[in-house]
């Protein structure tokens, strides 16, 4: 139960109407983090189902969170598959020496130009747009985008600053 979600936000960032009408683009790709809690961290990662569960529970007392959407893993994982990156990149690692930092920091370089040069699949790329349209509105809206990983911070392991934030970000491209 997501609860009463009342108006969470002001101007140009998302209003409880605008939520209302993500609905319509709910899929395997994007999920709105008013509809996310923390039972769906697999799904959307610890700091998206936080969003979520301070919407759900905050919103009624007055707090004011931002609403928007989250990417899914599952959207990763297609992402991958459609680019071939999956195999590409265990095959990288394959024998590579985790004692050696040089090592390491030359496969990931790597990796991650594959994933940068690497184009996004069609479904995704419109659940996206469709869902900046709708949380935008009639105006640009300035939204962050930021990392939200499923195993983020775990009790043996923490990959807090590891990932890149981008604020005030405007526009699709």
């Amino acid at each position: 139960n997501r609860g009463n979600r009342g108006e969470c936000c002001k101007g140009n960032e998302v209003t409880a109407d605008k939520l209302t009408m993500t609905e319509s683009i709910v899929n395997n790709y994007i999920k709105p983090l008013h509809a996310v809690g923390m039972d769906d961290v697999n799904l959307v990662g610890g700091k998206n189902a936080s969003l979520g569960e301070m919407i759900s529970n905050l919103t009624d007392a007055g707090v004011r969170v931002p609403g928007g959407y989250a990417t899914t893993a599952e959207a990763f994982r297609d992402f991958l598959d459609f680019n071939q990156l999956r195999e590409r990149i265990q095959e990288r690692l394959t024998g590579l020496d985790v004692n050696n930092v040089s090592q390491l920091t030359a496969a990931g370089k790597e990796i991650r130009q594959w994933i940068i040069d690497a184009p996004l699949q069609a479904e995704l790329v419109d659940s996206i747009k469709q869902a900046y349209a709708l949380m935008s509105g009639e105006h640009e809206a300035a939204v962050a985008v930021r990392s939200s990983a499923t195993a983020e911070d775990l009790p043996d392991a923490s990959f807090a600053g590891q990932q890149e934030t981008f604020l005030n970000v405007r526009g699709l491209d």
